[in-house]
């Protein structure tokens, strides 16, 4: 009799706790949106997978190594334990997806079209006011956020995910968990989020612009632009480096033409390794001491400004640019200056055929959406090199 009740009492359901019931079903829910509705399955599937695993009572998943007294090691970590560590706690794995965006980037909208940097760079505007929002509901005591929190709150306006991880694990790891998942699920919402908001911001004959013909751009600049990109940003802004050269050299990779077996790894094969340890060891964050408070509401609803605001002023950006420019810009590739590559630029696209079926935006859209990606990495150095 003694030996079943220790039996029970060693079991998860002895120990489970509300907190753990609740983000159990949590991470059913992240699993049950990644396959049913296609929200970011290449992530929300394996964060999900890693919020249950991490919340099994006495499964050890996340448990920390123990050594006795002259260093020997007398019980291993557990294996989510070690993916935190080694690849999200050092930086290594964001800074390997991105190589791998980098690998499937086109800069050609981009230099076509320079002008187009202006809206990548106004959409990172909502990063910013996040920012100031964060320290003005801790000023009032509704949230208690630090500077350092509200900065990794505010790159969630950015829509990118890698991004988002990278600052959160410099600047507010304890947050990384509530941080990742906002970002993934507003990256997921997209054509959802964005389409009213450009709506609201345009008119129908705006929305009927039609935009030239984009010029070729030559396989030299295309070379030298990524070069160019990061010796300049990393003169000026060296914190911003490590994301930007990553994403650069992923990108001269494809560009140059003589590694297409290095490019054609960092697309699929390590990118896709990488992004299965990047979701389950964000998913070891998703523990319930850490996400079940009041902050994670915080986050996510400051997260959700951030996301609106940074496509309202890459759309207002077009705008003024029309204002003062002789070449027509449709307001709507704005909205693809958040870094959501290539949703953002496809909602623009569907967004300016539903006013003009002949109207094609989506190499126009890919331009500012580029400038997003590399946008938020500059927002991202410049929080860390701050805060950090």
């Amino acid at each position: 009799m003694d030996s079943l009740l220790k039996l029970f009492q060693d079991s998860g359901i002895y120990q489970l706790e509300a907190g753990q019931f609740v983000m159990l079903l949590v991470g059913l829910l992240l699993v049950f949106l990644a396959i049913r509705k296609g929200f970011e399955p290449l992530l929300l599937l394996p964060i999900g997978m890693g919020a249950i695993l991490v919340n099994i009572p006495g499964a050890g998943f996340l448990a920390e190594p123990v050594y006795d007294a002259v260093g020997h090691l007398e019980s291993p970590g557990g294996i989510l334990y070690y993916i935190y560590e080694a690849g999200i706690s050092t930086g290594i794995f964001p800074l390997i997806i991105f190589m791998g965006v980098g690998a499937m980037t086109d800069f050609g909208p981009l230099l076509a079209n320079p002008r187009t940097l202006f809206l990548g760079a106004a959409a990172q505007f909502g990063i910013f006011t996040t920012v100031i929002g964060a320290v003005g509901l801790s000023a009032m005591g509704l949230m208690d956020f630090s500077l350092a929190d509200a900065a990794a709150i505010g790159i969630i306006g950015g829509a990118d995910g890698p991004t988002a991880i990278f600052v959160s694990s410099r600047l507010a790891p304890d947050l990384l968990g509530a941080i990742a998942v906002a970002a993934y699920s507003y990256m997921a919402l997209v054509p959802m989020i964005q389409p009213p908001i450009m709506k609201a911001l345009t008119t129908q004959a705006e929305r009927e612009i039609r935009m030239e013909q984009l010029r070729p751009v030559s396989q030299r600049e295309k070379i030298i632009f990524p070069l160019s990109l990061l010796m300049l940003v990393a003169l000026f802004l060296p914190t911003a480096a490590p994301l930007l050269g990553m994403f650069c050299f992923g990108n001269l990779m494809k560009e140059s033409g003589v590694v297409e077996r290095l490019s054609d790894t960092a697309q699929n094969a390590l990118i896709n390794i990488t992004t299965i340890f990047l979701g389950l060891g964000v998913g070891s964050k998703l523990s319930s001491d850490s996400f079940l408070n009041v902050e994670t509401l915080g986050i996510l609803l400051l997260g959700i400004v951030a996301f609106a605001i940074g496509t309202a002023t890459g759309v207002i950006m077009a705008k003024l640019m029309n204002r003062f420019g002789n070449t027509p810009i449709n307001p709507l590739i704005g909205a693809a200056g958040v870094s959501a590559v290539p949703m953002a630029a496809r909602v623009a696209n569907k967004v300016g055929l539903e006013a003009n079926p002949q109207n094609f935006l989506l190499m126009h859209a890919m331009g500012p959406n580029v400038a997003g990606v590399i946008g938020s990495a500059v927002a991202a150095g410049v929080m860390i090199s701050y805060l950090g």
